[in-house]
């Protein structure tokens, strides 16, 4: 059994037929990088929403403000996807490129984002954040399958989900332990607290040296050794991606084209929230691109990335559909979470009026060791629990659990009225988060074809991303009707959206989703 380090991941080619086997080193090598990558995700998830009012916003615009962060990782998760797949750059490999240029990129970001003097500069910023992050984040996924033999895809995505839970905890936590050591918390009309400026500053510093650490760590395997390891089974064509599209009918995508027509003129007749237009967009955005996919196939062009992408969503595997559904219900609850617990827990357990009442920032902080708590409970029921319960329940019961432990957790918010006891409820959140950051993966990994495991994982993004645009551009119209005064019930919401991803897990075929040893 290998020890870990670089000793058996070569970067020139080898006649090796299988993967060796990784010793806790190397498993940890592979994904310590996600450490610094989810501490930028964790200071953009807990502040960006005091960033944002801060600078003047009103809870009504947070979810609009939002947008910007899964409109960019629809976009770029499949694209990076796409072109890491085809990447070969000698010594730096294929997923590593993607790595540092989207952490270089982010880290600029985080630098810039406290210096933000209106709304505008803020969203732009944000924009630019989430989009290097997922340039970073994407491979991250692809490339534990890329490195580790089938039986080790669960202890693989185990261990990145610990960093990810670690670096989450760092990420939350800055602003309150900056607080507790004297850094102004608070800060005139219009500006950042000092606390959350420095936060961003050490962020982005963790963030480079972490993905730095990944590059400089680990060799990927050389083109010719993936396609050894693959074998004959998992040799995947662009005839096959091709054909299918050149079988689909025009009329396929003018119907896409139809319902976001149909949805645009609903939201101008029954003056929904504008932002319901974007959702509109993109779904006829997806009916042109099919029809456009499918034109150049039938022409007999040559395959681009517009074929191949567009081909392969339409040709996901069975197993990746059930799993799809899951995911957009469990990322809809985890993006209510992300919008809403600051304004949620500020005016209903602090007693916070508006975002210039002391009591809001002390609530912000809260909420960022809330965060941690969460974090760090996904951290160790990824090593600890998440094997147990995987190997007495299977991956896809074990996946349900989890998912009804964060339903009851945001249940608990509408109930428990002391923010100290907020902590029980985040110990939920965070067995599912776990569960949610691991067990899809695991299960994914030992069924996608290697050759297009990076579009596949991308494309899977499509299903976190989905949720969070109807959350961001859905979820203020249905408050805004039902409880204008009461963001509370956007925790009812989450946990009613947790239980059904629970059920629908249990859908997952448990014989397609076999369990490595």
């Amino acid at each position: 059994m290998a020890t870990g380090g670089e000793a058996e991941l070569p970067g020139e080619a080898t006649t090796l037929s299988e993967k060796p086997r990784q010793g806790w080193l190397g498993l940890c090598n592979i994904s310590v990088g996600f450490f610094g990558i989810q501490v930028g995700f964790a200071l953009q998830n807990a502040n960006m929403s005091r960033v944002f009012q801060s600078l003047g916003s009103s809870i009504d615009d947070l979810p609009a403000l939002w947008v910007a962060a899964p409109l960019t990782g629809l976009l770029v998760q499949p694209v990076i996807g796409h072109l890491s797949d085809r990447t070969w750059l000698g010594r730096l490999g294929r997923r590593r490129p993607y790595f540092l240029a989207g952490a270089l990129l982010a880290a600029a970001s985080l630098l810039a984002m406290p210096g933000s003097t209106s709304l505008l500069m803020a969203a732009l910023l944000l924009w630019t954040l989430d989009a290097s992050l997922n340039v970073s984040m994407e491979p991250f996924r692809a490339f534990v399958g890329d490195m580790l033999r089938r039986d080790q895809h669960t202890a693989g995505y185990g261990v990145q989900t610990a960093f990810i839970g670690a670096g989450a905890v760092v990420g939350s936590l800055f602003p309150y332990l900056l607080d507790h050591l004297g850094v102004a918390n608070v800060a005139a009309d219009g500006a950042i607290p000092e606390t959350v400026r420095i936060s961003f500053q050490a962020g982005a510093a963790l963030l480079v040296i972490a993905v730095l650490w990944t590059v400089l760590s680990t060799r990927e395997y050389a083109p010719e050794d993936m396609r050894a390891f693959a074998g004959s089974e998992d040799v995947v064509t662009q005839s096959a991606t091709l054909g299918a599209l050149a079988a689909r009918k025009p009329t396929t995508g003018l119907a896409w084209i139809g319902l976001g027509a149909a949805l645009a003129l609903a939201v101008w007749h029954w003056s929904l929230e504008k932002e319901v237009y974007l959702l509109a967009a993109l779904l006829a955005a997806y009916g042109l691109a099919v029809n456009l996919a499918a034109r150049r196939a039938r022409q007999g062009k040559e395959s681009s990335m517009l074929t191949g992408i567009v081909g392969d969503f339409a040709g996901m595997p069975p197993l990746m559909k059930r799993l799809a559904l899951v995911q957009f219900f469990s990322w809809s609850a985890l993006f209510i979470m992300w919008i809403h617990t600051t304004p949620v827990v500020a005016s209903t357990h602090f007693g916070a009026a508006s975002p210039l009442d002391p009591a809001y920032q002390e609530a912000g902080n809260w909420v960022g060791v809330l965060f941690a708590v969460y974090n760090g409970v996904a951290a160790f029921a990824a090593l600890l629990l998440l094997p147990l319960l995987s190997a007495r329940l299977g991956k896809v019961r074990t996946h349900a659990l989890c998912l009804l432990a964060g339903a009851l957790g945001f249940a608990g918010f509408l109930v428990v009225r002391d923010p100290t006891w907020l902590i029980a409820c985040e110990i939920g959140i965070g067995i599912a988060w776990a569960s949610i950051l691991a067990m899809p993966y695991a299960i994914l990994a030992s069924h996608l074809p290697q050759a297009k495991l990076g579009v596949y994982m991308g494309l899977f993004n499509v299903f976190v991303v989905l949720p969070q645009l109807l959350v961001a551009t859905v979820m203020g119209t249905v408050m805004k009707a039902f409880f204008p005064q009461a963001p509370i019930w956007t925790m009812a919401f989450a946990a009613g959206t947790l239980a059904l991803a629970a059920l629908l897990a249990l859908r997952v075929d448990p014989d397609q989703a076999r369990a490595a040893p």
